[in-house]
């Protein structure tokens, strides 16, 4: 339509809410689908959490709030910025969003100008190239492969940076892949970027604390001091938390930078949900060891998923550190041809026909800038999970 803007006519969708909106309808038609397109904890919101947002609507904590956050709950996240990372922050290096969505939007809506670069390790969580499109930038992919783990290297790094490099979004552990970063392998590319003094480094921590088989998470500005400057570090209590539909992430990085993106929120969103924001105060404040429990249940569906799936026809899936993703190759599959006659030639085509054949919805490769892959969330029940891939095990057995 004329009248809608260039930059939004650049930019698409969520793929992942799209596959989620599909095997939704597909469920209230009477269809029998299991979702694994969904990156949300099945795990409710601990007792605690919730209690402290009752309390926050009891003491009439409902009206608005600072911009970009209560003075409590900065403090907290310097605390656990502190305390987890070791990472000194003062209350006015720090933003709350709505989400760490809106955080990284925020970060690259302020700061981007035309023909400024944005680098982006691919696969890569589905809204980056799109929030970099609107912010007036221009996504650059670095894809990496199956072989490297889905791992951004310093070689390719240092290949991709040019003097209108302004950004690198560096997601560990990551959206869709699973990857996570040694402290050695985040050295390497911090090394790159000290060598580089005008790239900024906006890192996802989301999935900190979904970390598997004794990985030890780092963050850049933790593993190269020398970043701290041109750092923001954004993470969020959706994850780690079960607190996805509470809708607060946060940032900490250089005072210039968190008053530009306060200054866009205020004539954006203004401040995010008072009563999510108490609840997110008792989060990062209350106590922590159910995480590590959590950890344990995702641990056993990981590995349950990664079996199976690679005892599917066609299928290779690595091994992920971190996250509740897998990003199994389809390879095997493509080029195929289902019972119904339909030929295989994308992963799109792929997720499309495991839809239709046998209710399973997962999100194709391409959505996340890497085929053919793709990706299944396992933050559901073990159940579920097994009779999915079952049906993914008997729909690869049934190609030609």
């Amino acid at each position: 339509m004329a009248f809608i803007s260039d930059a939004l006519q650049r930019v698409k969708p969520s793929p992942t809410i799209a596959v989620t909106t599909k095997a939704a309808e597909l469920k209230a038609a009477g269809q029998d689908v299991i979702g694994l397109g969904s990156g949300e904890p099945d795990f409710d919101t601990p007792d605690n959490i919730k209690q402290a947002g009752i309390d926050a609507i009891n003491r009439g904590y409902t009206k608005y709030t600072a911009v970009d956050g209560i003075p409590e709950l900065k403090q907290a996240i310097c605390n656990k910025l502190k305390r987890e990372n070791g990472l000194d922050y003062k209350p006015n290096q720090v933003t709350v969003g709505t989400g760490g969505k809106q955080v990284l939007y925020n970060a690259l809506i302020a700061t981007l100008n035309p023909g400024d670069e944005v680098l982006i390790p691919a696969p890569y969580w589905v809204s980056y190239p799109d929030m970099a499109l609107l912010g007036g930038g221009e996504p650059v992919v670095i894809e990496t492969g199956i072989e490297s783990g889905f791992k951004l290297t310093a070689e390719a790094l240092e290949r991709a940076i040019t003097p209108k490099t302004k950004w690198l979004i560096f997601n560990s552990p990551s959206n869709p892949s699973g990857a996570a970063y040694s402290r050695d392998e985040l050295k390497a590319i911090t090394d790159v970027l000290l060598r580089h003094e005008h790239v900024w480094i906006l890192t996802d921590d989301m999935y900190e604390h979904l970390v598997y088989d004794g990985f030890a998470f780092t963050t850049p500005a933790q593993v190269e001091p020398g970043l701290y400057d041109r750092t923001l570090t954004m993470n969020g209590v959706s994850k780690a938390y079960s607190m996805t539909g509470w809708r607060i992430g946060y940032g900490a990085g250089p005072v210039e930078l968190i008053a530009a993106m306060r200054k866009i929120q205020s004539q954006s969103t203004s401040n995010p949900c008072s009563v999510s924001q108490w609840a997110a105060v008792e989060a990062l404040e209350g106590p922590q060891d159910f995480i590590a429990e959590r950890a344990e249940v995702f641990k056993q569906r990981r590995d349950l998923v990664v079996s199976m799936l690679n005892q599917a026809s066609g299928i290779d899936c690595p091994t992920p550190e971190g996250a509740f993703y897998v990003y199994p190759s389809c390879e095997g599959c493509i080029g195929k041809t289902t019972p119904g006659g339909k030929t295989l030639e994308t992963d799109e085509d792929f997720v499309t026909a495991l839809l239709e054949d046998e209710g399973v919805a997962v999100v194709h490769g391409a959505a996340f800038g890497l085929s053919p892959f793709f990706r299944i969330s396992y933050a559901t029940s073990t159940e579920a999970l097994e009779e999915a891939c079952q049906r993914i095990q008997r729909f690869c057995a049934s190609l030609r």
